[in-house]
Formats: C-alpha cells, sequence, structure tokens
C-alpha cells in the first residue's frame, strides 16, 4: 500500500488493489481513506434507508436504493470514485453489477468526524457538478440536515426531527 500512498494521481485500479478490509475514496485521481461508521452514522443510515426503500415500494417506483459500501463512478472516467453513504439512482441504464455509472439523483452522507470537509466542501463540488440533482447532509453532531437542490440551485437547512420536503418525490418528506 505505501507504494500507491507516492503516486501522483491514482486510479480506480488502485483503488481495487487496495488490501481486503481497507476502503477509499478517489476525487480527481487523489485518495481519500475511509473510517469505519460509528454505531449513530449506522443508526441514522438504516432509518433514512429503510424509509425511502419503503416510500419507493410502496409507490411502485422505478427508483432503485443502494447503501454504503456502492461504487458509483460519477464522471464516466477512472480518477473518481466515491460509496456515498446512501445513491437513490431512477435512470436504471446507469447501474450494473460493478455500481452506478454516472450520477445519482439523490445522495446522502452522513458526517462522520473524519468526514466533514469531505462531505461540506469537496464531495458537495463534485456532486453538483457531476449532474446530481438533490443532495444530503445529515450531520448527527449539529442535530442538521442540509439539503442542496442542485436543480433549483437551493440550499436549505432542517433540525433533525423536522419533516424534510424530498426534491426528487412530491409529496413525500422525511424526519431524521
Amino acid at each position: 500500500m505505501e507504494a500507491l500512498r507516492r503516486k501522483e494521481q491514482y486510479t480506480i485500479d488502485d483503488i481495487y488493489a487496495l488490501p481486503d478490509g481497507e476502503r477509499a475514496e478517489l476525487i480527481d485521481g487523489k485518495f481519500y481513506n475511509m473510517a469505519p461508521p460509528g454505531t449513530s452514522h449506522q443508526k441514522i443510515s438504516g432509518k433514512l434507508y429503510q424509509t425511502i426503500a419503503n416510500y419507493i415500494d410502496s409507490h411502485n417506483g422505478a427508483c432503485e436504493i443502494f447503501a454504503a459500501p456502492f461504487a458509483v463512478f460519477l464522471n464516466q472516467d477512472d480518477i473518481n470514485y466515491v460509496e456515498p453513504d446512501i445513491s437513490v439512482i431512477c435512470d436504471s441504464s446507469k447501474i450494473d453489477e460493478k455500481g452506478c455509472h454516472g450520477a445519482p439523483d439523490w445522495v446522502i452522507e452522513i458526517v462522520s468526524p473524519g468526514s466533514k470537509s469531505m462531505d461540506y466542501f469537496t464531495k458537495l463540488f463534485k456532486y453538483r457538478s457531476a449532474g446530481i440533482r438533490e443532495y444530503w447532509i445529515a450531520d448527527p453532531m449539529k442535530q442538521r440536515v442540509t439539503v442542496y437542490h442542485f436543480e433549483k440551485e437551493t440550499t436549505e437547512d432542517y433540525s433533525f426531527g423536522e419533516e424534510i420536503p424530498v426534491g426528487i418525490y412530491e409529496g413525500f418528506s422525511i424526519s431524521v
């Protein structure tokens, strides 16, 4: 692994060459190691996944939901690879056995102490430029959810416990 860390630019091949159990994301050819999620992170992720999946199922929705670890190849290149906590993809042609090729419609990231700058800055810019329609950042430390509606170019903040309208589904809201 040490040899990998010395490269100027990494590719998806380097991600697949990581030792078993080691996870990283790749943004513009730069490695970002991922720490295992904590208990509160997993509880929030599980509840969000369950709520969204139930909504999609009960409405015979065409979109599919995936929880991390799930590969998203954002830009159809070999230098960008992310594993959002939750990905909702409405174009089934983007999905194959390796993951999602192109931008999901909706991504949710749950902030961990070590992922703050990634979620609020690096991924925010990357997700916006890749064409993701809606991006949520759930922050357990702040008890807040920041919602970015990239199509409408709006940002809204909600407290945990408030109903948050889902932009890609009219009439659907979630309380974190």
